[in-house]
């Protein structure tokens, strides 16, 4: 993201006062301390002075019931309720900068579909690049139930990074371009529909993986794609037709490259288009480059697709987006808990398609259900080969003219 974008919405950050995460720790506050030392103490002064002391220092007397206990026990009372709260703290992270649309409408529908006689709900707009990682890793240690990422799966990997080994679950509100691990977990795109998956409170273990120690929730991939999610970040405007845009540039003069692909079960080189590793099964937007991902297998599935040439594309295009790409004979495709890659200088990398630097040599791991997120219940039925497409082709039209506001 760009930095410049993150200080133009600065105007975002405070929503009301129920906009502010207030995160309080697992112990009682100074003011509850201080109360039961007064209250102690007030023990003590009462039953073990005597009557003509008590008398000489009325006034001092007065002012310590009156005034004192009552003003620390104010304080001290506001801080026990809080600790009497039994509902779950969950906090929401708003990127103001994903997607197309605006987002200034957010916080009441979030309020208004969350259920708040179960959760005690903070809102936040995210201010810079990596505020959602520092945001929900302070809610993490802090012992939050959840923190819901509301923007695309940049937002989701910065939220998801920081709750990676924590009991903290992460929950998804797609509002992004291209939505891949939302999509691959079956969460609506419709807002109001994804928010009541958080009331279920239907939570479930899967993995993640991690590039060089970078965690990624979706797909990692080196090669074109990189190049393209580089191009696409530079752009400075999101959206399917600025994709597709940045993509036909790239393409007509990329160049394949090199690389030695090391797994537990041997080595493959060769000089590939794409090295794509999934997590989940897809890009986003139903481009589904590991088509048989599996979250919960402890495994990457590793999709190469090899040069080709124009021809090529088109019917790789198809196969994309019909999930059957594993197919094409331009493609290798294997699992693997973990894999090497290596490459004949440092380069780009894409990590749920934000682009980061990278040395020579990239070591891949999964991490075998080491994260919690919100899930639906119930899962749709997998459909034909040309509901997928169709599905597919009308979500990618759907938000060109959202993009592009015809």
């Amino acid at each position: 993201m760009h930095k410049n974008q993150y200080q133009s919405s600065n105007k975002h950050e405070n929503v009301g006062n129920q906009s502010q995460p207030v995160i309080h720790n697992n112990h009682f506050s100074v003011s509850t301390k201080i109360l039961t030392i007064f209250d102690i103490s007030s023990f003590f002064i009462i039953f073990f002075t005597d009557e003509q002391d008590k008398q000489n220092s009325g006034t001092t007397f007065q002012a310590y019931n009156i005034v004192l206990i009552p003003i620390y026990r104010i304080f001290a009372n506001r801080d026990l309720c809080d600790h009497m709260d039994s509902r779950k703290k969950i906090l929401v992270l708003i990127n103001p900068i994903s997607g197309t649309s605006n987002k200034d409408y957010l916080p009441e529908t979030i309020r208004q579909k969350i259920d708040t006689s179960l959760f005690n709900l903070s809102i936040r707009f995210t201010q810079r690049p990596n505020h959602a990682y520092q945001l929900a890793k302070e809610a993490a240690t802090n012992g939050y139930y959840g923190v819901i990422a509301v923007g695309g799966d940049g937002t989701v990997n910065e939220t998801a990074s920081a709750l990676c080994g924590t009991e903290t679950a992460l929950g998804i509100v797609p509002n992004g371009s291209g939505n891949g691990l939302a999509r691959h977990l079956g969460i609506p795109l419709d807002i109001a529909e994804a928010l009541t998956i958080i009331n279920s409170c239907n939570i479930k273990q899967y993995d993640y993986c991690t590039a060089n120690q970078h965690p990624f929730f979706c797909t990692c991939g080196v090669g074109f794609d990189a190049q393209v999610s580089a191009k696409f970040a530079k752009n400075g405007k999101r959206g399917p037709f600025s994709y597709v845009k940045s993509a036909v540039l790239e393409y007509l003069k990329y160049r394949p490259q090199s690389y030695k692909i090391i797994t537990p079960d041997g080595v493959i080189t060769e000089k590939a288009f794409i090295i794509a590793c999934g997590n989940a099964s897809q890009y986003g937007n139903n481009a589904y480059i590991t088509p048989n991902a599996d979250m919960q297998d402890g495994l990457i599935d590793v999709t190469v697709i090899l040069p080709i040439t124009p021809f090529d594309t088109a019917i790789l295009g198809i196969l994309l987006f019909s999930k059957h790409i594993d197919q094409d004979t331009n493609i290798i495709s294997f699992r693997t808990p973990s894999l090497t890659i290596e490459r004949v200088k440092s380069g780009i990398m894409h990590l749920d398609g934000e682009t980061v630097m990278m040395p020579e040599n990239i070591e891949i791991k999964c991490h075998h259900l080491g994260l919690n997120v919100f899930t639906p219940e119930k899962r749709h039925e997998k459909s034909t080969i040309f509901n997928t497409i169709e599905t597919g082709f009308w979500d990618f039209v759907n938000s060109i003219r959202s993009e592009l506001n015809v």
